[in-house]
């Protein structure tokens, strides 16, 4: 038995993947969206595991629950990376997400600043690109949801490479129940928009880089082990934005637990699979649902 005070908002898939899903219990009974088989049942009832009406605590059913729902979501990250093409390097970096929700539609706006150290000695803080991302579920039957994003990339981070224009990023996405197992899946494809440059390094070494348009996949699967806390396991490999480089593959663990009705944290590692990809990465976040 639950009552509407238990908020499950489930924020899945890896962030290095950005493929704009969001679970959420638009109804506020603890059950999540994509599993509620009584969607938009009154705020004060009590509710069983399949999100349908036990008991009202009310003695009418005149009680409505907004559709429109916002959260805000700080977090601190770490990355330790040693790709081929530059010199090992430990990243901090702290991250500010704001998501909108309107029944099926979400928008989502996020931006972080990095602090990195390379084993040379050098550093470099600023700000990553900032985010800008809307999406839409497509509820095909009570255990099964596709999500299609789209979304912008601003030109918020600075660097030598001439990473200086904007870019583009669609994504089709899936989420199929089996009881309280959760199959999921992603494709995004990312339109590039930096030009392409040449740099050299205190040696006088030439190096050219190429920019191309970026594939990439995910998939996985998770579970929810107690009615709070829910964990899962993927798998994501995708083009690099230089060209001639190898693919990014990655696994990854991740977790979601929901605190009350208004607050919730997520955590997660990767850890890299090829020489292109972050060698560790881990995650902590910490976010307010209204």
């Amino acid at each position: 038995m639950q009552y509407k005070k238990n908020l499950t908002l489930m924020l899945m898939g890896f962030m290095l993947s950005t493929n704009l899903q969001a679970f959420t219990d638009s109804d506020l009974d603890g059950v999540d969206d994509s599993v509620d088989k009584c969607p938009n049942t009154p705020f004060m009832d009590i509710v069983d595991l399949n999100g349908c009406t036990k008991k009202s605590l009310l003695k009418t059913s005149h009680s409505t629950v907004s559709s429109h729902h916002f959260d805000i979501i700080v977090g601190a990250s770490y990355s330790g990376a040693d790709y081929n093409q530059l010199n090992r390097s430990d990243t901090a970096a702290t991250s500010l997400q704001a998501d909108y929700y309107y029944k099926d539609f979400s928008i989502q706006a996020s931006t972080s600043y990095y602090y990195s150290k390379e084993s040379g000695g050098i550093t470099d803080d600023g700000f990553y690109d900032t985010f800008i991302g809307a999406s839409y579920r497509i509820k095909a039957t009570n255990d099964l949801s596709f999500y299609v994003g789209i979304g912008t990339l601003l030109p918020t981070y600075d660097t030598t490479l001439n990473n200086n224009n904007t870019d583009y990023k669609a994504s089709v996405s899936f989420s199929y129940y089996i009881n309280k197992i959760n199959l999921f899946g992603g494709y995004s494809y990312t339109l590039v928009g930096d030009d392409d440059v040449v740099v050299y390094d205190s040696a006088g070494n030439e190096y050219d880089y190429t920019y191309q348009d970026t594939n990439s996949f995910n998939g996985g699967i998770g579970m929810y082990v107690t009615n709070k806390l829910y964990l899962s396991a993927s798998y994501f490999a995708g083009d690099s934005i230089y060209a001639g480089y190898e693919k990014i593959q990655s696994a990854s663990l991740y977790g979601y637990y929901t605190i009350d009705r208004h607050w919730f944290t997520t955590f997660s590692y990767a850890r890299g699979l090829s020489d292109t990809a972050t060698d560790n990465y881990v995650s902590v976040r910490l976010g307010y649902f209204f």
